[in-house]
């Protein structure tokens, strides 16, 4: 019963997730002017595969795995997007997340459509081999609707550098002169790229120094909370401190530390465990709600889930609030802010480092040349940088809020391809 309510929920999720998505991208198209067909057009995927494979485990028997592949809109180029393996997978939150892919492809002029993909299970109570299994049975149950030329898979959620590996390889077997180019994220010595690890952090905090620099100022002195201090959050602190900024609070899954004069970020880098957890250390520990409300210059939201809510919205002090986690803050809360003159950096901008660097390896698979990573890592702060840039001028040009003016620069592009094939 408990496990049917929580389905339930998390279909809701996705289903409001969608919605709102749906709703955003009408309102960039009504900014732009496309009329109706538009809209019809972009508002859900072209194209949705669902697929049931069975996969032998260890222990003899069989269990039959559901995956998914969802392709946004390929009018420009090839879709692109993640495989996620993760137990609360629904179709809704797969096409949402498609579309959001879109739409950071196109804010940084990638030839890309979005794409995104997973498989319903739990790895973490799985074995390697299982996990391996698993892998490979997917590709093959996609592998007609997948390629360098039609869609490019990378890791997700709980997916990775292995699983990258072992798709690759059973789709070798497939469509052997497909391969590498047909998926990113793999191994350095099978294709993949220099520089990867680190890009969709290094891409957020490039995304965080402009909007700084837009405002005529320097990271030196400015206070810092940092909501969730897993990889990202933790690289955003340390990147924040050694550029002069005083990280004043952190939050993580236990509770959240907030000390005015500044915290140590490289004790707390040394004392938190594998999961990013360090506050249990400690005995004056704040609720994550209490850490939000506290004073700060940059406020950089980098924990999972809705962190600001329309009622939380009132009470923020930061005059810079960065999304560094997907939803991590609600459309309601983002007109708040942008009333209270708070600039919001979305996470369809923020997190534009790491497709674009798996847009790297594309290139440097299909051309058989590969790069050092000090030139991956300056070719994408060029990137990152630019797309600031043209989201920032759109929102100034047409007075909206920086995700509004994100997603005006992502579905223009989509609707201009689109028009341009005689779509709409």
């Amino acid at each position: 019963m408990a496990d049917s309510v929580a389905s339930a929920d998390k279909r809701q999720q996705g289903a409001s997730m969608l919605q709102e998505t749906q709703g955003i991208v009408r309102q960039a198209l009504d900014v732009l002017g496309y009329g109706p067909e538009a809209f019809d057009l972009l508002k859900l995927p072209m194209r949705v595969l669902t697929v049931r494979f069975p996969v032998r485990m260890d222990d003899g028997t069989v269990r039959v795995f559901t995956g998914y592949r969802v392709q946004h809109n390929d009018a420009i180029g090839p879709t692109k997007g993640g495989i996620r393996l993760h137990p609360d997978i629904t179709l809704e939150e797969m096409e949402a997340l498609a579309i959001w892919m879109s739409i950071r492809c196109g804010i940084a002029e990638l030839p890309f459509g979005g794409a995104k993909g997973g498989i319903v299970c739990d790895p973490r109570d799985m074995s390697f081999s299982e996990i391996e299994r698993v892998s490979r049975s997917y590709v093959r149950a996609v592998s007609q609707i997948v390629g360098p030329a039609k869609d490019v898979p990378t890791p997700d959620a709980f997916s990775n550098s292995q699983n990258m590996a072992w798709m690759l390889d059973e789709y070798s077997h497939i469509r052997e002169s497909d391969s590498p180019g047909f998926i990113t994220g793999k191994p350095v010595i099978l294709g993949g790229t220099r520089g990867r690890d680190g890009a969709a952090a290094r891409g957020i905090a490039l995304t965080l120094e402009e909007a700084v620099r837009q405002r005529k100022q320097t990271l030196e002195g400015q206070r810092v909370i940092v909501q969730g201090f897993g990889g990202i959050g933790s690289y955003l602190a340390k990147y924040l401190s050694d550029r002069g900024a005083r990280i004043v609070g952190v939050g993580d899954a236990y509770g959240a530390l907030y000390r005015e004069t500044g915290l140590d970020v490289d004790e707390l880098l040394e004392r938190r465990d594998s999961f990013g957890t360090v506050t249990r250390l400690y005995r004056d520990v704040l609720t994550n709600r209490e850490l939000l409300e506290h004073p700060c210059d940059i406020l950089v939201l980098a924990a999972s889930g809705a962190a600001i809510t329309a009622e939380l919205a009132a009470k923020i002090k930061a005059s810079l609030v960065v999304e560094a986690a997907n939803v991590s803050t609600s459309q309601d809360a983002i007109e708040i802010l942008t009333e209270r003159e708070i600039l919001v950096i979305p996470d369809v901008l923020s997190f534009a480092g790491d497709v674009i660097v798996s847009y790297f390896e594309w290139v440097q698979n299909n051309q058989g040349y590969y790069w050092s990573e000090s030139e991956v890592q300056a070719k994408l702060d060029d990137r990152v940088r630019q797309s600031f840039d043209r989201v920032y001028q759109v929102a100034v040009r047409y007075g909206v809020n920086m995700r509004l003016a994100a997603y005006i620069v992502g579905v223009q592009r989509l609707a201009e391809a689109s028009r341009w094939r005689g779509w709409i």
